[in-house]
């Protein structure tokens, strides 16, 4: 009867605007204007979510909620954090506090939150970080402090995190990777520093972080990476260098990353993807080039190291008109290519080929449906995932689906694609016996003419003999008949004679 009264008047006690759940132990007051902490919940709850008010501090009002393990204050007006606010809140996991005005913090500001795993502090106005100013989170294993102002980093400033494995630093005012603050970090698996204004990376930039598996440089700014920038990263597997201003792929600086799997590099100032150039990377599944401007080629070869590639992704690169024949060939794993938005005018038929591609997005090119593109027609006709490809010319066929075109609209004379494989080749062998032939010829021309020769004077020689026996058998047959030669015999009755019979020989 007693916990009925309580949750009778813990909900009796809801600010207006306010949900509360004495089940589920749930406080949510979203958009309420509160401006300041309500003071007579449930001191049983164990999530408050009070996002987007107008509480400007944080008052002794928390020491009456003990058992909370999340709470979330982000997209208020607080403007500091007086010391020891949450010295009571010792089963606190998350804290959210993004989205304020808080321009510093110390040591002491989160004393007593020694179960806090998650520290919120994005989007705020924090300039320095102080020495072990996160000293009392042993057991922190994310802090996040992007989109804030930070300039500089005391070396110790991670001091006390050995527990840390997720860090966002993006989007503050750092001129330099602050290495020896990360060092501390020997637990971090995964590390956001960018869109800060780094310019380059030095040699071993990112010493003591040999568990890091995820590195974000996106926007950092990076013209030039050294050539031992990312040694010490042996198991890195995911790394991000989207929107910098590279003008040719780091290929050796990329190499050492042996374990890499997801390489994410649009957005840079290089105009062709040589052959080799992801040399190295034997682990790579995943590439992304997106929105590289200034691509206009990709090589064949180019990612002749990169055997266990699975999906690869060009979008968006305005100048990218070529790719050679058998870029993609060679890739036995690859599944999803994407290549859409570009410049793409025609493809050869051996730019890919394989089995195992489930998905080919071509859409948004200029393409010119012409007979070089039968075979990729006929390869949209047999995969109905497949993406669907436009014709941007010739005039008639503009904006047509390239799937849905017969042959003949595509000016080809042959309607089969096997059937002109068939008489290129039966061409082809034709004209090399042709050539053998010639050749045969030409080699043995004096032993055919000498053989010609002998077989005609042979033939003569057997018409002059057919000639004499003939003679000798016409002068036997007279002498046989006792006419000798040069006498010629009797003119026959005529068969209508009747009674006459012919004068038989007497032989002498």
């Amino acid at each position: 009867m007693m916990t009925l009264c309580l949750g009778a008047g813990a909900l009796a006690n809801c600010p207006s605007g306010c949900s509360c759940n004495d089940d589920t132990l749930v406080v949510v007051c979203e958009e309420s204007r509160l401006d300041v902490l309500p003071i007579a919940l449930n001191p049983s709850i164990q999530r408050l979510i009070i996002r987007n008010n107008k509480i400007k501090t944080i008052d002794s009002s928390m020491q009456f909620y003990a058992d909370l393990q999340h709470l979330d204050l982000s997209q208020n007006h607080l403007v500091s954090i007086p010391n020891r606010s949450f010295a009571y809140q010792r089963k606190l996991q998350e804290l959210h506090l993004n989205r304020n005005k808080i321009s510093a913090v110390s040591n002491a500001t989160f004393q007593g939150l020694t179960a806090l795993t998650v520290l919120n502090l994005r989007r705020n106005f924090l300039e320095e970080l102080g020495p072990g100013v996160f000293a009392t989170l042993p057991r922190l294993e994310e802090l996040n402090i992007g989109q804030n102002r930070i300039s500089r980093l005391d070396p110790r400033a991670f001091a006390g995190l050995s527990a840390l494995r997720i860090l966002y630093i993006d989007d503050n005012q750092l001129n330099a990777v602050p290495t020896t603050s990360f060092a501390l970090l020997g637990s971090l698996a995964e590390l956001h520093v960018g869109l800060n204004a780094f310019s380059s990376l030095s040699d071993d930039a990112f010493a003591g972080l040999n568990r890091l598996s995820v590195l974000d440089l996106n926007g950092a700014g990076l013209s030039n990476i050294s050539e031992h920038a990312f040694r010490g990263l042996p198991g890195l597997r995911s790394l991000n260098l989207f929107g910098n201003r590279l003008d040719t792929v780091p290929t050796h600086q990329l190499a050492v990353l042996t374990r890499l799997e997801e390489l994410y590099i649009g957005q840079n100032d290089f105009t062709v993807l040589e052959k080799n150039s992801f040399n190295g990377l034997k682990n790579l599944k995943f590439l992304d080039v997106t929105g590289a401007l200034q691509l206009e080629r990709i090589e064949k070869g180019a990612f002749d190291d990169n055997v266990n590639l699975e999906t690869v992704g060009f979008a968006n690169n305005k100048k990218l008109t070529a790719i050679e024949d058998g870029t993609f060939v060679g890739l036995p794993k690859l599944k999803h290519v994407t290549l859409r938005d570009n410049a793409i005018v025609t493809l050869g038929e051996t730019v890919f080929v394989g089995k195992e591609l489930k998905q080919v997005d071509l859409s948004d090119n200029p393409l010119v449906c012409d007979c070089r593109l039968l075979w990729l027609q006929e390869l949209l006709s047999e995969k109905s995932n497949f993406s669907t490809a436009q014709c941007a010319a010739p005039d008639h066929l503009k904006d047509r689906p390239l799937r849905t075109l017969a042959a003949d609209e595509l000016g080809c004379v042959l309607h089969d694609s096997r059937q002109q494989t068939i008489i290129c080749i039966a061409l082809a062998v034709a004209g090399a016996a042709l050539t053998v032939l010639c050749i045969v010829l030409y080699k043995y021309r004096k032993n055919m003419r000498e053989k010609l020769k002998d077989y005609k004077l042979n033939k003569r020689a057997i018409r002059k003999d057919l000639e004499y026996q003939k003679t000798f058998s016409t002068e036997e047959d007279y002498i046989v008949r006792g006419i000798h030669p040069g006498q010629y015999p009797a003119p026959p009755a005529p068969p209508h004679a009747p009674g006459l019979r012919p004068i038989p020989v007497t032989e002498l």
